[in-house]
């Protein structure tokens, strides 16, 4: 690869030469002196070349950069030498206002306005899923079929409603941009009949014990992280929502060490707005334990692989579901409506309760008045029996993390 010494060293020859670096850049070196940027690249089978600039008003670090943006626009279908208006599209950092610029700038004026927990989900989202493919270009570069691409990747891998809330949140990003003259049209509005409509009816789930056991046991034996398989178990041993077990803070778990350890979910994390409290079973407080080598220092119970002082993905878990091949046949969300199969079928007596543990909103305003706290000796002897129930069969916590870290490590 190069380095700017080797560029500046390079003579001048008889014949015009390369010097190539990686990814198909190189320099040419021209008979007169001069050295230009070019790209080699193969579209239609077909080898095309890209001039990039000359050296060194374009550096090396510019001319990767432009490299990369250029072979996002190929994996897009988009040929970059056809495009009359690359040169702009690919300006070196500082000469142009970026949709992530833009972006950054939209968030900010607003991010106040939001709750906590939206504000993050927002800003989240944009730099996992936008910024890495657009976020070098400028708004007014943007084409439909760009923004496009960039959503059917969020659709490709089962995100369907993440995929509408990113449009939707690109979408106010190009307002943005065209409000301040820094762009003409909005092609994230123009895509939004293109994509795939949201399922409103109920998300996937199976419900019967014996297949729900059968499942997890399947599930718990697919390569991942300890700390994937260890959120997985937590959220089936305690039936909350998958956001939820995502955001755990360790300050949430009180008297783990005691006869009654509870977690405790802050209203602002919930989504009907309001505290819940987790009565948790001695399963579930093994689980916890065991997340303490992995993230014990952080402040939240599942950190992302990659950028820990952040959340675990919110694919992370799906995508483990799917890998155990249950694709389209139960999701993390669908733990809930097992827990609640399960338990309404034996506790019928007990539906309220149940309903509370589940955090639902309760349409029976006689129902709603419940004590929460009158009923915790009552929603701790359920958490128990259904962790003995879901757990019966299943592999010791420590004998899952053994196994996720020999895995993870081949």
């Amino acid at each position: 690869m190069l380095t700017e010494t080797k560029i500046k060293a390079a003579k001048p020859d008889a014949k015009a030469y390369r010097l190539p670096d990686s990814g198909g850049l190189y320099v040419h070196v021209m008979p007169g002196g001069s050295k230009i940027w070019r790209l080699r690249y193969r579209i239609g089978g077909k080898e095309q070349t890209l001039t990039i600039g000359a050296y060194p008003d374009i550096s090396l670090r510019v001319a990767r950069e432009r490299r990369d943006a250029a072979k996002d626009m190929l994996k897009q279908g988009i040929n970059p030498s056809a495009d009359k208006q690359m040169a702009s599209a690919l300006a070196p950092p500082g000469t142009i206002e970026t949709f992530e610029t833009v972006a950054r700038e939209w968030y900010g004026q607003r991010k106040d306005m939001w709750r906590g927990k939206h504000a993050a989900d927002v800003i989240t989202s944009l730099e996992r899923d936008v910024f890495p493919l657009l976020g070098k270009y400028a708004p007014s570069k943007i084409t439909p079929k760009m923004t496009l691409h960039v959503l059917r990747l969020i659709e490709d891998r089962g995100s369907i409603e993440t995929a509408h809330r990113v449009r939707q949140r690109m979408s106010e990003v190009f307002v943005h941009a065209i409000a301040t003259d820094r762009a003409e049209t909005d092609p994230a509005a123009i895509v939004k009949p293109a994509l795939r409509p949201v399922s409103r009816g109920h998300q996937p789930a199976i419900t019967d014990l014996d297949k729900a056991r059968a499942m997890i046991s399947k599930i718990e034996e697919a390569p991942s992280h300890p700390v994937t398989q260890l959120g997985l178990r937590l959220l089936y041993l305690t039936g909350v929502r998958p956001g939820e077990v995502r955001g755990a803070l360790w300050e949430e778990f009180h008297g783990l060490d005691t006869q009654e350890p509870t977690w405790i979910i802050p209203a602002e994390r919930m989504k009907m707005a309001r505290e819940h409290i987790v009565p948790l079973s001695r399963q579930a407080v093994e689980t916890i334990e065991a997340l303490r080598p992995f993230s014990g220092r952080f402040p939240h119970l599942f950190p992302n692989a990659r950028r820990p002082m952040m959340v675990m993905s919110e694919n992370a878990i799906g995508y483990l579901i799917n890998r155990a091949g249950f694709h389209h046949r139960h999701v993390p969300h669908g733990f809930r409506a097992t827990f609640s199969s399960v338990m309404n079928e034996r506790y019928k007596e007990d539906h309220a309760i149940i309903e509370l543990m589940l955090a639902h909103v309760s349409k029976d305003k006689v129902a709603g008045a419940y004590n929460r706290a009158l009923h915790l000796e009552r929603r701790r002897e359920l958490a128990q029996i259904w962790a003995d129930l879901i757990c019966d069969g299943q592999r010791p916590v420590a004998e899952l993390v053994q196994a996720a870290r020999k895995q993870s490590a081949l």
